[in-house]
């Protein structure tokens, strides 16, 4: 164990963790991370984690300079050129509108809504990456994505 990110080979996250902090950036004005906690080994769990209002974030360095944990944006385990636009009610009305098969109802709007978020989380869960670069002291540390099925998702 140890106190030196460097020492770690790969992280493991959960699928729905890395979705609900992409999701959670694009739809909010938070910026929520997947956190690694020291001590550092070769395989670490990294988690959900809502570092609040302020955090401090050193430029070229993904470690907090208070606790030592690596905080790692999660649009870095996403390949997102591989995600659609995250879809807006608007997108979903006109959509529908535009359907001729379909008649435009608040409730059949709604279906559709979830549907397409719901669809959209499946793409990005579906780009998680293999591998993700740490940013530490200005030096990139690239280490191993493991997924962890979708444990702690939207929706469950």
């Amino acid at each position: 164990m140890s106190t030196d990110p460097r020492d770690v080979r790969s992280l493991a996250v959960t699928t729905g963790d890395v979705v609900t902090a992409y999701e959670a950036r694009r739809r909010s004005d938070r910026r929520p991370v997947l956190r690694a906690t020291p001590p550092f080994s070769g395989r670490m769990r990294a988690r959900l984690h809502d570092p609040g209002p302020g955090a401090a974030a050193r430029e070229g360095d993904d470690r907090d300079p208070e606790t030592g944990a690596v905080h790692v944006p999660p649009a870095r385990f996403v390949d997102e050129g591989a995600v659609p636009a995250y879809p807006t009610p608007d997108d979903t009305e006109d959509a529908l509108r535009a359907d001729p098969d379909a008649e435009f109802t608040v409730e059949r709007h709604r279906e559709r809504h979830v549907a397409a978020v719901e669809a959209w989380r499946e793409a990005v869960a579906d780009a998680i990456a293999d591998s993700v670069v740490l940013r530490l002291d200005g030096d990139d540390h690239r280490v191993a994505v493991a997924t962890l099925g979708d444990a702690g998702g939207p929706g469950e």
